[in-house]
């Protein structure tokens, strides 16, 4: 069975029901725990998933494991085995590959968001053939402000440009959480939310009605993304 290495950054932050939907794509799931130690040689997979965390892709002061992960995530992108990088791990994608992201910068975003798709998803492997605005969850300050030479852009919001884009034939980038559903949005601190402009129980609200028409649209993108692994392993 093919098998993806997820990298987790935060004890919260884990795969969710990404992982659910690969194994039910008949992919074998692998979480190294970065925040609690990034092993010195990490086994060969056929794909690569970088989750979020409260870091920019180069703050090794604060999280160590991230110049590891980078060294992954370069080495996937040499031998062109599927990487999906999302939130912290699309901005790391960007990053690896050229690109530029900022701390805090623009609007905050949070909760479920409208996604625009542009013209050219019609020609990419994961993202052809979606509606032209879907719901995602977002849950970012820092944002990527220039994407890597060559990169494709495929999605954007209105506070935050660069939501989806990918680099070479097989490496995704994605702001926003694929992963998440709307009861995360009762943990985050209410408090914070409204000194950023968010009403925590309003979010709530948005993203349950969201969530019916959202979710088959990102589990079909997931399931792209096993396909590419397939591909990979045959």
């Amino acid at each position: 069975m093919p098998s993806v290495l997820f990298i987790q950054h935060t004890p919260t932050g884990g795969p969710r029901r990404v992982a659910t939907w690969l194994e039910e794509a008949g992919v074998d799931v692998a979480v190294v725990k970065g925040f609690e130690g990034m092993p010195s040689e990490v086994p060969a997979h056929d794909g690569l998933i970088v989750l979020g965390g409260g870091y920019l892709p180069d703050a090794d002061d604060r999280a160590p494991w991230l110049a590891p992960t980078r060294d992954l995530v370069e080495q996937a992108l040499k031998a062109e085995i599927p990487v999906l990088g999302i939130c912290l791990g699309g901005q790391m994608l960007a990053h690896v590959a050229g690109g530029a992201v900022a701390g805090d910068v623009g609007a905050p975003e949070k909760g479920s968001t409208p996604v625009t798709m542009r013209s050219e998803t019609s020609q990419d492997p994961l993202f052809h053939g979606f509606p032209q605005t879907v719901a995602a969850m977002e849950h970012h300050i820092d944002a990527i402000t220039e994407l890597p030479a060559g990169a494709t852009w495929l999605a954007e919001t209105e506070r935050c440009p660069y939501q989806a884009f990918r680099v070479g034939p097989a490496a995704w980038g994605l702001q926003f959480h694929p992963e998440v559903l709307p009861e995360t949005i009762l943990n985050w601190n209410p408090d914070v939310l409204a000194e950023q402009g968010f009403d925590r129980d309003e979010l709530y609200r948005r993203a349950v009605a969201d969530e019916p028409t959202s979710t088959p649209v990102w589990r079909t993108l997931i399931d792209r993304f096993a396909e590419q692994v397939h591909k990979t392993a045959a």
